[in-house]
């Protein structure tokens, strides 16, 4: 792999991917039904989801096992956009907590400038994976916590850096606490781009790290092949097992019956289904899953 970024070195690129891959830790576990419903799925949504786009139960299992995969690995890639920092000159990154809970702090002893002509020397960083992630309450105590930094240190700046950011920005913050409009100068909204232009004095930098971190993610994985396996999920066939043992002919109407029993086993009239004998009827596994999921493994 051709390296020509000069702000970071190879080794310290690819250890840090590496390090993120390995963040996702039990993402990778195989899904059996326990695991799939310890968040509780929604069986109407998946119902209405398989028959209005015309899927497979295993096409929107699989796409719910994604979507709970997907949700837990939002935090590995902030990992990935905040530790990275740990490798670039004059930045550092605290533990998680320290120092006033920052994301990043830069300093640069022959000063930072800012847009509008302020210079600085050091920026205190809270960093956000999208745009949209933060509500008004979380809004408000993020500009407070800056407000207060600046009140503490008149030599510094605060920036809220998002990796998605709307548009590429440098701008002035403006947000409301307490119902009121508020802003300072000091206190900016800055995409990731221009946080990595700002910190390494190139203005492409972030475009060159994104053109060669797919070929190095793909490095990664080829030398840990040991390490990071494919998981078997079971979810259908333990699905498809419960269905086969109502003895209810149409496959369809089987599954949905057992998608039911993940949400709704307590429910009125599904307890009462599980819960009484006879050839129509589901069978007594049925009502072991409702009572003891991890029962049904076979």
């Amino acid at each position: 792999m051709d390296w020509n970024l000069s702000f970071i070195k190879k080794e310290d690129f690819l250890q840090h991917v590496k390090d993120t891959i390995k963040k996702y830790g039990d993402k990778l576990e195989p899904y059996n039904m326990k695991k799939f419903n310890s968040n509780t799925v929604d069986p109407i949504k998946m119902i209405f989801d398989k028959t209005v786009y015309r899927s497979t139960w295993e096409e929107i299992i699989s796409n719910e096992i994604f979507r709970q995969r997907d949700k837990a690995n939002n935090n590995d890639i902030g990992y990935f956009h905040q530790r990275i920092f740990r490798y670039i000159d004059k930045c550092h990154v605290p533990e998680n907590g320290s120092e006033g809970g920052w994301d990043v702090i830069v300093k640069n002893k022959d000063g930072i400038g800012l847009p509008d002509g302020d210079t600085v020397h050091t920026i205190y960083v809270e960093m956000k994976n999208k745009h949209n992630t933060m509500n008004s309450s979380a809004a408000g105590k993020t500009y407070i916590k800056m407000q207060n930094q600046l009140l503490n240190d008149d030599d510094c700046a605060c920036f809220l850096v998002e990796a998605v950011a709307k548009q590429s920005q440098n701008i002035k913050w403006e947000t409301t606490v307490d119902g009121k409009k508020v802003s300072h100068k000091r206190i900016r909204r800055v995409s990731l781009d221009q946080f990595y232009e700002l910190v390494t004095g190139e203005k492409d930098a972030f475009y060159k790290l994104c053109m060669v971190l797919p070929e190095a993610i793909q490095e990664v994985i080829e030398d840990s092949k040991e390490e990071l396996r494919i998981p078997k999920d079971t979810v259908v066939d333990e699905l498809k097992n419960i269905a086969k043992r109502t003895k209810i002919e149409s496959e369809d109407l089987a599954m949905s019956i057992a998608i039911y029993l993940l949400g709704f086993s307590s429910y009125n009239g599904f307890n009462r289904l599980i819960k009484t004998g006879g050839n129509d009827k589901l069978l007594d596994v049925l009502y072991e899953y409702a009572t003891k999921i991890d029962k049904l493994v076979d």
